[in-house]
């Protein structure tokens, strides 16, 4: 059994808002592995029936967050009022870019994988299942861009408006790693900031799906 650790980062911005960038970039600053969707397609036996016992109502989050002290993307931006209070210490970023970009992105790349995962390779199917769970219970089931864009603005909102703005950094990644670090407390390293997950990379992770 890996160790088991506190979470020190919750991301809690939505998919398509470089959760991917901030994942990569917290494991820079020395938090480990972070806890991504990607972690969870990369190891489904284990992580997908714990997450959907959580969607059940039957979180076990040590066993989710194990060996993990940052975790950013869904399933985690969904559960976040109850991570805010099982990890009370814990510093906590709101990605952000501008909803129309966001509804745009996410149209084109989550959207369309989990429509229906059943289409899917079959080693893609579990985690995809699990994901179109994960996802509805943030974004509901109309998938139109009014309600995309209505939701994804009430989401950074109902954040902004609930955790406690010491607690809270709401993160455009295009600045880079100076907010990052002066709100984590760390030095900033010299090479840039990463950029990663673009819609290209997106579907290439999806075909390395086992």
């Amino acid at each position: 059994m890996g160790e088991k650790m506190t979470i020190d980062v919750i991301g809690v911005g939505w998919g398509r808002t470089a959760t991917n960038s901030l994942k990569l970039a917290l494991e820079r600053l020395d938090y480990g592995v972070c806890h991504h969707m990607w972690e969870v397609a990369n190891d489904q036996e284990r992580l997908v029936p714990l997450w959907n016992a959580a969607l059940d109502g039957k979180p076990d989050w040590p066993a989710i967050f194990e060996g993990n002290r940052s975790a950013v993307d869904w399933p985690v931006a969904g559960f976040w009022r109850e991570l805010l209070q099982v990890y009370p210490d814990a510093k906590i970023i709101l990605t952000t870019r501008s909803p129309d970009s966001w509804c745009a992105s996410i149209s084109e790349t989550i959207l369309k994988v989990i429509d229906d995962p059943e289409q899917l390779p079959e080693p893609a199917r579990p985690v995809c299942r699990m994901a179109k769970r994960a996802v509805e219970t943030s974004i509901g089931q109309d998938w139109s861009s009014a309600s995309l864009i209505e939701r994804f603005k009430d989401h950074e909102a109902q954040v902004k408006s609930t955790v406690p703005p010491e607690r809270l950094l709401v993160f455009d990644p295009s600045e880079g790693w100076a907010p990052l670090c002066d709100f984590l407390g760390v030095s900033v390293p010299a090479e840039p900031f990463p950029r990663s997950n673009h819609r290209d990379e997106f579907f290439a992770n999806m075909d390395d799906i086992q």
